[in-house]
């Protein structure tokens, strides 16, 4: 047995099972993530929220999804067919390919790239190209507008959020988020985790992470008083459900980003408690939390603010950052707070 692992095949049915097991993680926690969303909101509204379908109406998502499978696709007469089916495939397949390097425990990862930072860029990068394809294909103007909208605003607050984390590898020395977690293990556990350090990138990053994945109050792309439904107007049916899935992933992947980077991955908050994924899991729940609850309670942006917000207050702020960290590493400030080499060599 041992040498059929060891063997091309063996090792093939081994990543693909990590491969199953990290997407089947990821799209059923996709279901829980909608349902809180909607529950959440209603909560704030002093509503029920769904609470019909299964106990407690924990199987709306279900039926929802099911829904959207079932339905016909309609495709505008005027649209280019083959990129207008693509859209939804590439948002939804990179979506899920960025989770390829997220970390649940230090031998608990699909592949530990000594680079994953970058990989995650790349992605998240890419990911722009189904926005546009989706508004292009429709041939139509609003979609159209709607996509520039959406790909002006998430290369926007890519650039911030790029200069967030490399001052988080200035401390580490490293681009592995492995090694990003392990720098953040300490004596004094929650107090060694980087939000300490880096407490008002924090902030910024969260906010940038919302502006990022389009949710509200930066949903301007598909605010009903801007352009209906922005890039996705002529969308339905199993392509609009791709869509969504696509951006609840993002939202997923980003409360993982926000744990692993500030928050220990899966360290525990008490030293004594043992570590484990189960740490990382609740940790991306909480914030989940906090973007449902920005969601329910912050009004919208007008679009004008949000531009003016990603480059004129945080590019400048976190580019600024970035100096600070530098020069805090280099000189060894607080004890080494900044400057945890150990880690990355």
């Amino acid at each position: 047995m041992t040498e059929f692992f060891q063997s091309n095949l063996g090792t093939f049915l081994i990543i693909l099972a990590q491969c199953l097991a990290i997407t089947g993680f990821v799209m059923i926690g996709l279901l829980f993530l909608v349902y809180g969303d909607r529950k959440i909101w209603a909560a704030v509204q002093m509503r029920r929220g769904p609470n019909v379908v299964g106990p407690w109406g924990i199987l709306q998502s279900v039926a929802d999804a099911a829904k959207y499978i079932f339905k016909e696709v309609l495709i505008p007469a005027g649209a280019d067919k083959t990129v207008f089916l693509m859209a939804p495939v590439v948002s939804f397949v990179l979506a899920i390919i960025a989770w390829a390097v997220i970390p649940f425990t230090e031998t608990w990862i699909l592949a530990d790239l000594n680079v994953a930072v970058l990989y995650i860029f790349a992605v998240s990068s890419l990911e722009v190209y189904g926005v546009i394809m989706g508004g292009w294909a429709s041939n139509s103007k609003y979609p159209f507008l709607g996509s520039l909208r959406s790909a002006a605003q998430m290369i926007s607050y890519e650039v911030s959020i790029g200069f967030i984390i490399v001052g988080v590898i200035i401390s580490t020395g490293s681009l592995s988020l492995v090694d990003i977690v392990l720098a953040q293990k300490g004596s004094y556990g929650f107090f060694n985790w980087y939000w300490l350090p880096h407490f008002p990138m924090v902030f910024l990053f969260f906010i940038s992470a919302l502006a990022e994945t389009n949710r509200p109050p930066f949903d301007l792309p598909e605010a009903e008083s801007e352009l209906v439904a922005g890039y996705q107007v002529e969308y339905s049916s199993t392509p609009f459900l791709l869509f969504m899935a696509g951006e609840y992933i993002a939202i997923w992947l980003m409360c993982a980003l926000t744990s692993i980077l500030f928050f220990g991955g899966w360290l525990s908050p008490i030293p004594g408690i043992p570590d484990g994924a189960l740490w990382l899991v609740a940790k991306m729940v909480v914030f989940f939390f906090l973007f449902a609850m920005v969601k329910a309670i912050v009004p919208r942006y007008r679009y004008d603010q949000l531009m003016r917000l990603g480059w004129k207050v945080f590019l400048p702020f976190s580019l600024a950052w970035v100096v600070i960290v530098a020069f805090l590493a280099q000189y060894g400030a607080f004890g080494g707070a900044y400057a945890r080499w150990a880690v990355g060599g």
